[in-house]
């Protein structure tokens, strides 16, 4: 990679961090706006079919599970940057369709095709941002793409929501469109060509699933991470129907989600980078302790913006070491390793926003998806002890020099 002035190193990470923000924007814009997605494609707005609108998310979701390891292998060889090119006009054209499509199955299928670039996306630009960064920086790396999601939570989603809620889905949808072409024009501009990682070929990245300890890292974030989608999937109607307050409301709730996961972010960063078990574990029990908190004080409205707050801190705090821990059980397959973790996060915001739409439909209640969302993080947290046990018990050395 060219040497890079500062100004260049961090209008390029900026650049990666914007594609994180479009990212943010596109996966959770739809979960304040599922009430008025409900109204205009399935002409009812009660639970029944909120809930089913909530397959919106469960789409989107199975398209990065599809998307991000298929990808990882048939680009391979290809320059970072060209597919980071690549991606983005994915993301375009897929969110231009969601916007656009007449009926609720169309849309569907542009969200489908949306969420395939999502999990290549975020693995390609943490590489390309670790790299910037330098060596022994890769959960700062990962931080930094993630610190864009983190900031779409707590700026734009609430402001997109409200644009949805005042002006309809589908314009807020091509406002999502319009920060993808944004994001296109600044990697363009500001970031440098990165090579495709020496001797990488599809089946080098396709080798790393014979690990058994990639699988059950894999396990671990499928299931743990599934409980704060369970939550935040159906944030909107716990604001308005349990709590009480207006739809007005659901934005202010989003932000402070937001603001709790880029402050779980940038500590979430620095901590992978110097431990990445205890980062694990402690950021597992956080997620427990928070949902639990959200189950049984959302229907006041403090509670509900306190727990709000903690439950974005402890799922952000996770994410930078859970990215690292998967590279590190991929030996020779960097990309493939970020991918899966996309992958499985999102089989994990496929299966909480299912699990939680069911919890509804059985008459549980809306809080009855947080209580699924606390057993979801709590077996997680049981799956991860016994992954770094496994883990340590094993002759394979980490590949980024993290502590175990």
């Amino acid at each position: 990679m060219e040497t890079l002035s500062a100004g260049r190193r961090w209008a390029a990470l900026a650049a990666l961090a914007l594609g994180g923000f479009g990212l943010g924007l596109t996966e959770f814009v739809a979960m304040g706006l599922l009430p008025e997605i409900a109204r205009d494609l399935l002409s009812s707005s009660d639970p029944e079919a909120v809930a089913r609108a909530g397959w919106m998310i469960t789409t989107y979701a199975m398209g990065v599970v599809v998307g991000a390891p298929t990808i990882a292998a048939l680009t391979a060889r290809v320059p970072r940057r060209r597919l980071l090119v690549g991606l983005l006009s994915l993301f375009v054209a897929g969110t231009l369709a969601s916007a656009v499509a007449p009926g609720f199955d169309l849309v569907m299928a542009g969200r489908f095709v949306s969420g395939l670039a999502h999990g290549a996306y975020f693995g390609a630009a943490g590489i390309v941002a670790a790299t910037i960064l330098g060596p022994g920086n890769h959960g700062k790396g990962f931080a930094i793409v993630l610190s864009g999601l983190t900031c779409a939570n707590v700026f734009g989603v609430p402001l997109i929501t409200g644009l949805g809620q005042a002006q309809g889905w589908r314009i807020a949808y091509l406002a999502v469109a319009g920060v993808f072409v944004l994001t296109l024009l600044a990697v363009l501009a500001t970031v440098p060509p990165v090579a495709a990682a020496p001797g990488g070929s599809p089946r080098a990245e396709l080798r790393s699933f014979r690990s058994p300890h990639v699988w059950l890292v894999t396990l671990v974030v499928a299931v743990g991470s599934s409980g704060f989608f369970a939550v935040i999937s159906y944030v909107s109607p716990v604001t308005t129907h349990v709590a009480g307050l207006s739809p007005a409301t659901v934005p202010w709730v989003m932000a402070v989600m937001g603001c709790g996961m880029t402050a779980g972010i940038l500590t979430g960063g620095f901590a992978a980078d110097r431990d990445l078990r205890r980062s694990v574990l402690l950021g597992f029990a956080g997620i427990v302790a928070s949902i639990a908190l959200f189950a049984v004080s959302a229907r006041h409205p403090a509670g509900l913006f306190a727990a709000a707050f903690l439950v974005g801190g402890a799922s952000c705090f996770i994410g930078p070491a859970i990215q690292t821990w998967l590279i590190s059980v991929t030996p020779g397959a960097q990309l493939m390793g970020a991918a899966v973790n996309q992958s499985a996060g999102n089989i994990a915001n496929s299966a909480g926003a299912a699990l939680g739409g069911a919890a509804i439909s059985l008459n549980w209640g809306y809080l009855g998806a947080a209580w699924i969302g606390f057993a979801l993080a709590a077996i997680g947290l049981a799956l991860a002890f016994v992954a770094f046990s496994a883990r340590a018990a094993s002759p394979v050395p980490d590949t980024v020099g993290v502590a175990r």
